[in-house]
């Protein structure tokens, strides 16, 4: 039987498409370099605990060392001396969590005690930065009035950071993903990256700054590398995982985490840049491990 050259062109690209994919099917999820250890460091690299439990936090703190991570965060209090004796950082003190925030006067009190309390934390630990968030949407308080909470209550706490020389960062969330509690938060207020600049804006203080997540800013708003440029001055921390999944930074997601890298090398930034994905891979260290070496830029 004859084919035509637009035939065969299609039965070659039906066979290469075949074996690509059973090529990938057969690739273990382990396929990191298991020798890389972070040399450029122009990123400082940290992790979040969270994303690697029931890892406990010193076994995750001795592969951080080993891969040459300085930093980790999201880990219980009373392991910060442990991992800061293998010569870690802490790089990001946690707070009164996303759910009960300021964009509820009631949660004031209790906001501004929690914030306080963490910021003696940080100075004590030698941490640089801690995370605030502005709670999720409530009935019967509309945006504006949702605004101006949020903002009179961090106003009552700035001062102090100011005081203590520690910022407090911002983080902005997806509220697009519910397909599980930590991959997306839907109903969460500050869901837009940039009303979350403006409430920063309007707080006024240089020790008001920016968390931003690049895996959240991509789901909500993209155009990720322009709006790391436009925010440059804001931003106190990053947060990384892929997208989709909030998985490893690999070839199974759409962000070009080499390029945002080198972008935020060149915005000068000189904060922690935080691993936050949810490992996959039958091997967590390795996972690990290919994260830094796809942001060691």
């Amino acid at each position: 039987m004859r084919h035509t050259r637009r035939d065969m062109l299609a039965l070659t690209a039906t066979g290469m498409l075949t074996a690509t994919a059973s090529t990938h099917a057969q690739l273990p999820h382990d396929k990191g370099d298991p020798e890389f250890q972070i040399t450029k460091g122009r990123i400082r690299q940290s992790v979040m605990g969270w994303c690697f439990k029931p890892m406990p936090a010193l076994e995750l703190a001795k592969h951080c060392r080993d891969i040459g991570l300085v930093g980790i965060e999201g880990i219980s209090a009373k392991d910060y001396p442990a991992v800061r004796e293998f010569g870690l950082k802490v790089s990001l003190v946690s707070s009164h969590g996303f759910k009960k925030g300021p964009v509820n006067r009631d949660n004031h009190e209790y906001c501004i005690k929690t914030l306080k309390e963490r910021i003696d934390l940080a100075v004590e630990v030698g941490c640089p930065s801690v995370i605030t968030f502005t709670g999720m949407s409530e009935k019967g308080i509309d945006h504006d009035a949702g605004a101006k909470n949020c903002v009179d209550c961090w106003k009552q706490v700035i001062g102090y950071a100011e005081q203590k020389k520690i910022n407090l960062v911002l983080e902005h969330l997806n509220s697009r993903d519910d397909s599980h509690p930590m991959k997306g938060h839907p109903g969460y207020f500050g869901d837009d990256v940039d009303f979350c600049v403006e409430l920063i804006n309007k707080v006024g203080s240089p020790n008001m700054k920016l968390l931003f997540d690049v895996y959240h800013v991509q789901i909500m708003n993209g155009d990720v590398i322009r709006r790391i440029r436009q925010y440059k001055d804001v931003i106190g921390h990053y947060h990384t995982a892929g997208n989709p999944g909030r998985a490893e930074l690999d070839d199974t997601q759409e962000i070009n985490y080499p390029a945002v890298m080198r972008t935020i090398v060149e915005t000068g930034y000189k904060g922690f840049v935080a691993q936050e994905f949810i490992p996959t891979w039958t091997d967590k260290a390795a996972a690990l491990r290919h994260s830094a070496q796809v942001c060691d830029v």
